[in-house]
């Protein structure tokens, strides 16, 4: 049973496996993807009935417009189908909805999509969905230096004034990071927030990926001590206080 004392604030997901997924089953990559939002309806449902704050989940990297141009058109449309199909019940469901990413590399129609049901589900109240797309870690950390450079060029860099100009300046760092489809790899996501997270990797493809796969990891996170740098006697002193 899963310890609902232990709930991470916010959880990072890789949703991985779509591709592999639909050709263990002998059909076109992109019918993996659209049984992979799927999964994206069952995991927001879980997590808003588990009263996590936050959950980031990477759609779609800046490295992901090497795939095939197919491919890459038919993510573009599903999201935008997405965004026409669920907006009414995350505004039910009391859910935000915010991108992040370099989203001016989409087409202007996905855009003006996006920026309706962001303003849509502003007043949300409950889980905060954060969608990365054509969003990097990369990306991240070198837009933020360059909005500092550019505001107070004479004032010195630190992490507390970098960390404030990333994608999510406005919620805490990730608690667990959770990779579906057997890859043990970060993949440029959320590279500077990730830093003290709790890793869960799964060999579960995404679409396979329930709201009992979910408990699981949180279980898992639920078991680990988190030090931040101090000792696990410090950390249980801490706790004690």
């Amino acid at each position: 049973m899963t310890n609902t004392t232990v709930i991470p604030r916010h959880i990072a997901i890789v949703m991985d496996g779509n591709g592999r997924w639909a050709q263990q089953r002998k059909r076109p990559r992109l019918f993996g993807h659209h049984r992979g939002a799927e999964a994206v309806r069952s995991v927001v449902k879980a997590c808003g009935r588990l009263n996590v704050e936050c959950l980031t989940l990477f759609a779609f990297s800046s490295e992901n417009w090497k795939r095939p141009e197919e491919e890459v058109s038919g993510l573009m449309s599903l999201l935008a189908t997405a965004l026409e199909r669920e907006a009414k019940g995350l505004m039910k469901h009391g859910v935000r909805l915010k991108f992040i990413g370099d989203t001016t590399a989409f087409s202007e129609k996905l855009q003006r999509k996006i920026a309706d049901v962001e303003a849509m589900t502003s007043n949300g109240e409950g889980l905060l969905l954060q969608i990365a797309a054509n969003y990097g870690g990369r990306w991240d950390i070198v837009q933020a230096a360059q909005q500092l450079l550019n505001e107070q060029p004479d004032i010195p860099l630190t992490e507390d004034s970098l960390s404030g100009k990333l994608s999510t300046a406005d919620v805490p760092d990730p608690d667990l990071f959770i990779r579906t489809g057997g890859e043990r790899r970060i993949s440029n996501f959320l590279l500077w927030q990730l830093a003290y997270s709790e890793l869960y990797f799964t060999d579960t493809l995404w679409p396979d990926f329930d709201e009992s796969a979910l408990l699981d990891a949180i279980d898992d996170f639920a078991s680990r001590q988190r030090r931040f740098g101090m000792t696990g006697e410090q950390v249980k002193e801490t706790n004690h206080a």
